[in-house]
C-alpha cells in the first residue's frame, strides 16, 4: 500500500518530510539566480551575497526544525528528514555550472498528488539535483507502491531567463519549468501559479502528468514572484486565507470564488540576517495545516493566531526565527506525503 496518499492541504496529517538547514548557502550569481531571487540587483551583480549562510542562522534553524519534527511526532505524525549533502560542490551541465542552495524546503522540488510523487523541473539551476537529498525516502515510497515520476530535466540555458523583464515575465516559455511550491491541492482541482518560478508550459506538462482526474488551473497575475503558499492558504473545505496585498476580486481563481475567504491581518516583521531577506513579511502566513481544526503557526503572529481561533482552528505556536533569511515558513520547510481522506471535488 502506497506510503504516499495526499489529496489536499488540510486532511488529517499522517506522514511528512521536514527539511534541513545544514549546509545552506546562496548560490553563485547566474541568470537563474537573477531571475528567481535577485532581479533587482541584475545591474549590480557583485552585491549578491553568495556563499554559506551564517553558522548561527543554520544552527538555530536546525534546532527549530527538530522541535517542529518532535511536536508533529507527538501528534502521531511520521516524520522523515533528508540526509546531508555538500552544497558547496560544483554542479555542471554542458550549458552551465553552479554550486548548491539548500535542502531546507522539500515543498519546492517534490510535488505529492494522490499516490504520486513528482520531481519538478525547478527554475533555479542550483536546485537541479535537489531531489538527491530525498532519494532514500523516495525509493522507500516507490517500494510501497507509490508512483514516482520526474518531469523532463530542463536545460535552463541563458535563453530561458530574462532578468530585465517585468516581474512575472522573467521565466520564458522554452521548456516546462516550475517549482512544486507553485501548486496547491484542492482535491481534483490543482491551483498553479504562473510566475517567475513557474511558466505556462509547466502547467501544461503537469496537466498531462496528473491526467483527467484532475484539473490544473493556471493562475495569472496573482503573484509575480515565487511560490503561492504565502498568497493563498487553504484551511479546510470551503475556507481559505488570502493575502490582501495580492489577492482581489479581479484575480481570485475562478474555482475558489464560491469559497469563504478570510483576509490575513497585518503581520509582525520578524526581521532577517544580512543585507536583504529572501521573502517578505507575508512569510508569516506560511502555515502548516495538521488537520482542519489545527495549524502550525509562527508564535509571533498573534493577530493571525487570533483570526484563526475565531474561525474554529486551534494553533500549535512554533517558530522559525530565520524564515525571512532562508526564504521559507512552516509550509515551505515541509512536504506532506500522507493524509487521511479520499479524492474529492470541493465546489460550494
Amino acid at each position: 500500500m502506497s506510503l504516499v496518499s495526499v489529496h489536499n492541504e488540510w486532511d488529517p496529517l499522517e506522514e511528512i518530510i521536514v527539511g534541513t538547514a545544514v549546509g545552506a548557502r546562496v548560490p553563485r550569481p547566474d541568470r537563474s539566480v537573477f531571475t528567481v531571487e535577485y532581479a533587482d540587483q541584475y545591474d549590480d551583480q557583485e552585491q549578491v551575497p553568495s556563499g554559506p549562510y551564517p553558522d548561527r542562522v543554520l544552527k538555530e534553524t536546525e534546532e527549530e526544525l527538530q522541535i517542529l519534527a518532535e511536536e508533529l511526532g507527538r501528534l502521531g505524525v511520521t516524520v522523515r528528514r533528508p540526509g546531508e549533502r555538500d552544497q558547496s560542490a560544483t554542479l555542471a551541465t554542458p550549458d552551465w555550472q553552479t554550486d548548491g542552495f539548500h535542502d531546507y524546503c522539500p515543498r519546492d522540488g517534490l510535488l505529492s498528488v494522490g499516490q504520486t510523487v513528482i520531481e519538478t523541473p525547478m527554475a533555479l539551476r542550483a536546485r537541479f539535483l535537489e531531489s538527491l537529498a530525498y532519494k532514500d525516502i523516495l525509493l522507500e515510497y516507490f517500494a510501497s507502491g507509490t508512483r514516482w515520476i520526474s518531469a523532463p530535466k530542463p536545460r535552463l540555458t541563458d535563453g530561458m531567463y530574462d532578468p530585465s523583464a517585468p516581474a512575472g515575465e522573467r521565466l520564458l516559455e522554452q521548456e516546462p519549468v516550475f517549482d512544486a511550491a507553485n501548486v496547491l491541492r484542492f482535491g481534483t482541482d490543482l491551483l498553479y501559479l504562473v510566475s517567475d518560478s513557474g511558466n505556462e508550459l509547466g502547467a501544461k506538462w503537469l496537466q498531462s502528468a496528473v491526467g483527467d482526474a484532475y484539473t490544473v488551473h493556471p493562475c495569472r497575475k496573482l503573484y509575480a514572484s515565487t511560490h503561492v503558499d504565502s498568497t493563498i492558504v487553504p484551511l479546510r473545505p470551503g475556507l481559505v486565507l488570502v493575502n490582501p496585498s495580492r489577492v482581489n476580486d479581479g484575480n481570485m481563481p475562478e474555482f475558489l470564488r464560491s469559497w469563504q475567504t478570510i483576509t490575513c491581518p497585518d503581520l509582525v516583521d520578524i526581521g532577517f540576517t544580512g543585507d536583504r531577506p529572501h521573502c517578505s513579511v507575508w512569510i508569516g502566513m506560511n502555515l502548516l495545516v495538521v488537520r482542519p481544526d489545527l495549524a502550525v503557526v509562527d508564535r509571533r503572529q498573534t493577530g493571525l493566531i487570533k483570526l484563526l481561533e475565531k474561525h474554529g482552528m486551534d494553533v500549535l505556536p512554533l517558530q522559525l526565527t530565520h524564515s525571512r533569511t532562508l526564504g521559507g515558513g512552516f509550509h515551505c520547510a515541509t512536504l506532506d506525503v500522507r493524509r487521511t481522506g479520499s479524492l474529492e471535488t470541493y465546489r460550494f
